[in-house]
C-alpha cells in the first residue's frame, strides 16, 4: 500500500468532499439510504457472518483473549440487530437544519441558531463489527461523513459491511466517500487520522483505556472520550431499604463489563449496619467479591479490606468496593475526587439530598433512585449511542444523533444595514 499518511490524507480528503454533499442531503434521501443498508445487511448475512468466521479464526490464532473473541463475535441475532438499529435510527427525527432560540431585535432582524453536522467523524475502533454499522448509520443520519478505522482483528467483517453500506448510499445518490473505512489497520494509519486537523473535525474512540488515552494525548482534532467508568450508589440517610437494595444489586451485577456499572458502593453510616449485612448476602449469591473500608469491615468482618487504590478502579468483574460515609457532603467529596464523571446515583427520598446531590456531583449522568445501568443511549431514548462523554465540550453523556451535530447562528433580514 502507498505511504500511510498519504493514503489516510486522501480517504479524509475524499470524506470532506463527501460531507459538503451529505450536509445537503434530504432526510428521505438519508432514510431510504439507511433502510437499503439494512436490507443489503439482511440479503448478504451469509456473506457477512462467513467473514467473521475467518477473523474468528485468525484472532483465535493470535491468542485473543475470551471477552474480545465474544466482542468480535456475530450471530444471526446480533446482524438482525444491526438491521433493527439502522430502520431504528432511520425512524428518528432528523436534527439536521433544526431552528431555535430565535429573538426579534428592535431593527426588525431575526437572530437564531440552526442545527448543523460536524463534518468528517473520525472513529477508531476495536473489536466490535457492528459498530461499523452503528457508527456509520449515525453519521449519516446527522449529516456527517466519516472515516472508519476498525482493529485488524475484524478487518474481513468489516470490509463485507461497508461494501454494503457503500452500495446503499450509491443506489440512493449519495456520495459512497461518506463512509470510509481505512483498509491499513496498523498503529501508523491512527497516528495519521490524530494529526489531520484540516480534514477531520472530531475524533470518537471506542474500545480500551489504552488506545483512548493514546488517542487523547497524541491527538491535535478534537477528541469525544471517556476513560472510565468508575460509577458510583451512594444510598443516603433518607433511603427506602426495598428501592437501594434492587438497586445497588442490580448497578453491579446486571453487567460486569460496561462503563456504567456500578464499582463503588457510598452508603451512610446511619444506615449501614441494617443494610449492609442484606447487600452482602445478596451479592454473595453472585459470587461478588466485596473490598470494605474499616468501618465497613467491622459490619461484615470477612470481606477483604479495600484500599486506597480500589476507590480509584474501574473493576469491570464481579468486584465492589463498598465504603461508609457520615453524611451526603462527604459521599459528594468522594464521588467527585475518586469517580471517572461519567455516571452516579443517589437513593434517596429526600428531595433536598436530592437536589443537593444532582447539582453538586460533577457527572456526565447524575440519577435519582436510578440504576447507573441506564447510562446509555437506546436507554435514553436516543435510539443509539456512538460513545458515552465525560468531556464537558461539546458533548456529555451518551452521545447520539444530537451529539454529532452543532449549531450556527443564521440571521435572517429584509435590507437592514448597520449604521
Amino acid at each position: 500500500m502507498q505511504d500511510i499518511q498519504q493514503y489516510v490524507r486522501d480517504t479524509a480528503t475524499a470524506a470532506k468532499q463527501a460531507f459538503y454533499l451529505m450536509a445537503q442531503a434530504t432526510t428521505a434521501q438519508k432514510n431510504a439510504a439507511l433502510l437499503r443498508m439494512a436490507e443489503l445487511v439482511v440479503q448478504h448475512q451469509t456473506t457477512i457472518l462467513a467473514a467473521n468466521v475467518q477473523d474468528m479464526e485468525n484472532a483465535a490464532g493470535k491468542g485473543l483473549d475470551s471477552p474480545l473473541l465474544d466482542r468480535l463475535k456475530l450471530t444471526e441475532k446480533t446482524v438482525e440487530s444491526m438491521c433493527e438499529g439502522l430502520r431504528q435510527i432511520a425512524a428518528l427525527p432528523d436534527p439536521v437544519g433544526e431552528m431555535d432560540e430565535f429573538r426579534i431585535r428592535p431593527n426588525g432582524l431575526q437572530i437564531g441558531k440552526m442545527r448543523v453536522p460536524l463534518g468528517v467523524i473520525g472513529i477508531i475502533y476495536e473489536s466490535r463489527p457492528n459498530v461499523t454499522i452503528d457508527a456509520a448509520a449515525l453519521c449519516l443520519k446527522s449529516g456527517n461523513a466519516c472515516v472508519l478505522r476498525g482493529g485488524s482483528e475484524a478487518f474481513e467483517s468489516n470490509m463485507a459491511i461497508a461494501r454494503l453500506i457503500r452500495q446503499a448510499l450509491t443506489e440512493n445518490n449519495l456520495p459512497p466517500a461518506a463512509v470510509n473505512v481505512i483498509e491499513n489497520t496498523g498503529r501508523e494509519s491512527v497516528g495519521a487520522m490524530l494529526q489531520s486537523p484540516e480534514l477531520i473535525d472530531v475524533i470518537i474512540p471506542r474500545g480500551g483505556k489504552s488506545l483512548v488515552a493514546r488517542i487523547a494525548t497524541e491527538a491535535r482534532v478534537p477528541v469525544i472520550k471517556h476513560l472510565d467508568g468508575i460509577c458510583h450508589v451512594y444510598i443516603d440517610q433518607a433511603a427506602d431499604t426495598q428501592k437501594a437494595v434492587e438497586i445497588a444489586f442490580n448497578a453491579k451485577t446486571s453487567r460486569y463489563g460496561t462503563c456504567n456499572t456500578m464499582e463503588t458502593l457510598l452508603i451512610h453510616a446511619a444506615r449501614a449496619e441494617e443494610m449492609l449485612p442484606l447487600l452482602a448476602e445478596k451479592y454473595a449469591q453472585k459470587q461478588v467479591e466485596l473490598r470494605g473500608c474499616e468501618r465497613t469491615l467491622a459490619i461484615l468482618p470477612n470481606i477483604n479490606a479495600a484500599t486506597e487504590e480500589d476507590w480509584d478502579t474501574e473493576y469491570l468483574a464481579p468486584v465492589l468496593a463498598v465504603k461508609i460515609v457520615d453524611d451526603l457532603s462527604q459521599a459528594i467529596s468522594h464521588i467527585n475526587t475518586h469517580g471517572s464523571h461519567h455516571t452516579d446515583s443517589i437513593i434517596t427520598e429526600s428531595y433536598t439530598d436530592a437536589q443537593t446531590f444532582l447539582r453538586a456531583v460533577d457527572s456526565a449522568s447524575v440519577m435519582v433512585n436510578a440504576s447507573t445501568r441506564f447510562a446509555d443511549g437506546f436507554e435514553y431514548g436516543l435510539g443509539a449511542e456512538i460513545g458515552i462523554s465525560t468531556d464537558k465540550i461539546h458533548v456529555r453523556g451518551p452521545v447520539g444523533l444530537h451529539g454529532l451535530t452543532s449549531q450556527k447562528w443564521i440571521v435572517l433580514g429584509n435590507g437592514q444595514i448597520r449604521i
